[in-house]
């Protein structure tokens, strides 16, 4: 009986059910929200009064930026007074070698290879008479890639950056010969001005974020250094066309400059290193630390470049050029009594400016001509820089044989213009050297 009304229950239960239909389905929706006001407010109080301070730090910014500006422009430089400076009437009164019209670097930091290269077609000329115009920028790619090849080895541990020295002119010459400015200009898209700065600034940012994350495989960091000089220098050619004949870099440089880059030496005067050897000219742009200059006292030092130019020869010299008697305004770069007197200098005075960093590795130059004026040997510069063309004749300079005793450093020269005795004494020493101790 108990089944029965169970049974009839559930019965009326479905009944009921089926009349009462099934449960409602939940449903979601979009609704647009509708921010607290209160907050709104209290964020709009914050973001206006934020807003209020940007806009008050930028405008004092702008005017700070004005000031600076102006202060800029109006700020003085200590420069020594040319008015009773007596100084040669012009180039034409220098005996002078050949050399090409002097050559503008512009925006870039590569003074070493246009004075370099400018000595290369001038000694081209002396021993051949051939006017041979050379590339500056097809040496400046591959030193390029020979720093990041020691960034490499290195592991970031050296120097990647514009500067160099004469002695790369050699290096690079050896390894990847040279070409005609014909061949390979150095910039693209028409221009004639040259200018790194996106350059470097890319080159620096790549080789930053290889040391970042340790790519030290040379391969593909040489070939990505090859893909941004590529981007603003153009490719370098592996051989041309050069009045009417096909030739290679190297053999370019064997049968047409007929230069041997092994008669090249590069001669120092300095105290930290023994003299009669060959050592290490320590400035940064040494990034290769070579020890291939040959160090000799000052009188010799001055001597050997005295005479050569006096024969007939050029020479590329490096030194400081910032300096209160150096004035491309006048032309001239004189060393003031108020410095020291021409009379005191020797060779400790030119260490000691060395030493404490006011004589410093600024400036590659080439030494063209000579001439004797109001009791003093004066010499002409040719020079890529700027400063040189603020004066009567763009892209010379004079310098004073003061000048050259205390503030140029290190010069290359053809080793024919060297007095055989000097470089024997350094055959002497090497020979007298003691072994060193294993």
């Amino acid at each position: 009986m108990k089944k029965l009304v169970v049974l009839a229950m559930a019965m009326a239960f479905g009944a009921l059910s089926l009349f009462a239909g099934t449960p409602a389905q939940d449903h979601g929706v979009y609704e647009v929200r509708k921010p607290d006001k209160v907050l709104k407010k209290l964020k709009d109080e914050s973001d206006n009064l934020l807003k209020t301070v940007q806009e008050k730090r930028e405008a004092y910014e702008k005017k700070l930026k004005a000031e600076n500006d102006k202060k800029r422009k109006e700020k003085k430089r200590f420069w020594m007074d040319f008015s009773k400076v007596k100084v040669p009437a012009s180039p034409k009164v220098f005996k002078s070698a050949f050399h090409f019209p002097p050559v503008a670097q512009y925006y870039t930091g590569t003074c070493w290879c246009f004075s370099t290269t400018s000595f290369m077609e001038s000694e081209i000329y002396r021993l051949h008479h051939k006017k041979v115009k050379l590339s500056e920028m097809y040496t400046v790619y591959w030193e390029y890639i020979e720093k990041v090849r020691r960034f490499v080895g290195k592991y970031g541990h050296s120097l990647v950056d514009e500067g160099s020295e004469a002695d790369a002119i050699p290096a690079i010459w050896r390894q990847y010969g040279i070409v005609p400015e014909t061949a390979y200009p150095g910039y693209l898209n028409g221009k004639k001005e040259f200018n790194h700065i996106l350059l470097m600034k890319e080159l620096k940012g790549y080789l930053e974020y290889v040391k970042k994350l340790d790519m030290w495989d040379e391969n593909e960091v040489l070939a990505h250094t090859r893909t941004i000089l590529d981007k603003y220098m153009d490719v370098p050619p592996t051989s041309f066309q050069y009045e009417g004949k096909t030739y290679t870099p190297k053999s370019f440089l064997s049968d047409v400059c007929g230069l041997n880059m092994d008669d090249y030496l590069e001669f120092t005067s300095f105290e930290y290193m023994p003299f009669w050897q060959k050592g290490e000219y320590t400035v940064p742009d040494n990034w290769r630390h070579a020890k291939d200059a040959y160090n000799v006292p000052l009188p010799v030092w001055y001597g050997i470049l005295n005479k050569a130019m006096k024969n007939g020869y050029t020479i590329a010299i490096g030194g400081d050029v910032s300096e209160p008697g150096y004035r491309g305004k006048y032309d001239a770069a004189i060393v003031p009594t108020f410095d020291i007197p021409e009379n005191l200098i020797n060779q400790d005075s030119r260490e000691m400016r060395f030493y404490n960093h006011t004589s410093t590795d600024d400036h590659g130059i080439h030494m063209v001509g000579w001439t004797h004026f109001d009791g003093h040997d004066w010499y002409l510069i040719k020079d890529s820089s700027r400063s040189a063309r603020k004066g009567k004749f763009e892209g010379y300079l004079f310098y004073r044989e003061d000048y050259v005793k205390l503030k140029i450093l290190d010069f290359m020269i053809h080793k024919s213009a060297v007095d055989p005795k000097i470089l024997k004494q350094f055959e002497e020493k090497k020979a007298t050297a003691k072994p060193s101790k294993k």
